[in-house]
């Protein structure tokens, strides 16, 4: 069982690997994924239309997207190799690109909301993660000495309310809860004046994961940016998305419907460590441009951190 499976254990942080070596591991499928696509390419000091194409083709199937992929192949296309162009020398310059794409979007969850609390909202379809993600995101501002407090704002689910206070009770942090099937909308009205009233320094707002009736998830997103903007005009500060890495393409769909109905301001990806879909980490930063806040690579407590994306790019390239 992983961590996140056993109620009342201890938390203990992973001391063995620092990040980079878990980045390594966590990518290797998707490295190896990219590797295997563009294995057999070589060619004189210029790369073929033929050869650009396949490599476009091998960059697509490998998830970092059509638009990532047209833009990869441009920057190869323009290369002038300075010895015949080989498979090292090739991602090395798709690594560097992956960078240019990754930099922009690389931007850690700060909070600097005052008044304080600064309220963040988690979205993400059920699955994905995402209430496990709070914790995690609760104990990286614990690690930056940030009070925190949680709102179990998805009350459509008894077993998300139990699992949230579950981990509020690990982290010993607060949490404000409500009555299964009660009003989201009171759960955060409630969670907002108790922080504001005790100085918390980060609000993390759970809230339902529905996608089946878009309009009635916006009504109750909406409802509950009502009830913000009455005590708190420019709360919540941050609609993050938690994101699964193992769907692949279909988190991209995720990103348009819940910009639509949630307003997002930024992702969180996880379970990138053993899927070969890392990919669809550069395919979101170069079609959404949205910031990318931390992501998520094994299941220990502290195994979510914002990223580096040079380092992240080579891992993603696979090379060391």
């Amino acid at each position: 069982m992983s961590i996140e499976d056993q109620p009342g254990q201890p938390i203990a942080a992973d001391t063995g690997n620092d990040w980079s070596e878990r980045l390594f591991g966590g990518f290797r499928k998707t490295s190896e994924r990219l590797a295997g696509n563009l294995a057999g390419i070589v060619g004189a000091t210029r790369l073929t239309e033929t050869q650009l194409d396949h490599l476009e083709d091998a960059l697509i199937m490998s998830d970092l997207g059509p638009r990532a992929a047209a833009r990869i192949r441009a920057r190869l296309a323009d290369e002038r190799f300075e010895r015949d162009a080989d498979e090292r020398a090739i991602m090395e310059v798709v690594a560097r690109e992956i960078a240019e794409i990754l930099r922009p979007v690389a931007k850690p969850l700060d909070v600097v909301a005052f008044p304080r609390p600064q309220v963040i909202l988690v979205i993400g379809v059920n699955g994905s993660g995402k209430t496990t993600t709070i914790a995690k995101l609760a104990h990286l501002f614990q690690e930056q000495d940030y009070s925190v407090m949680l709102a179990a704002g998805d009350t459509f689910r008894a077993a998300a309310i139990g699992q949230l206070r579950v981990w509020a009770d690990r982290l010993s942090i607060p949490i404000i809860t409500g009555p299964e099937g009660g009003d989201p909308a009171s759960v955060v009205f409630d969670a907002v004046k108790a922080a504001t009233d005790t100085g918390i320094d980060a609000l993390i707002v759970d809230t339902a994961g529905r996608l089946q009736n878009k309009r009635e998830l916006m009504d109750e997103l909406s409802k509950i940016r009502r009830v913000l903007g009455r005590i708190n005009p420019e709360a919540p500060h941050d609609v993050v998305l938690v994101l699964d890495a193992t769907n692949g393409q279909n988190a991209l769909s995720q990103i348009e419907i819940f910009k639509e109905v949630a307003g997002v301001s930024g992702l969180i990806m996880t379970k990138l460590d053993g899927t070969a879909r890392g990919g669809v980490l550069v395919a979101a930063a170069e079609q959404y441009g949205l910031p990318i806040h931390a992501i998520g690579v094994g299941e220990k407590i502290d195994d979510l951190r914002p990223f580096n994306p040079d380092l992240l790019a080579r891992v993603i390239a696979g090379i060391a």
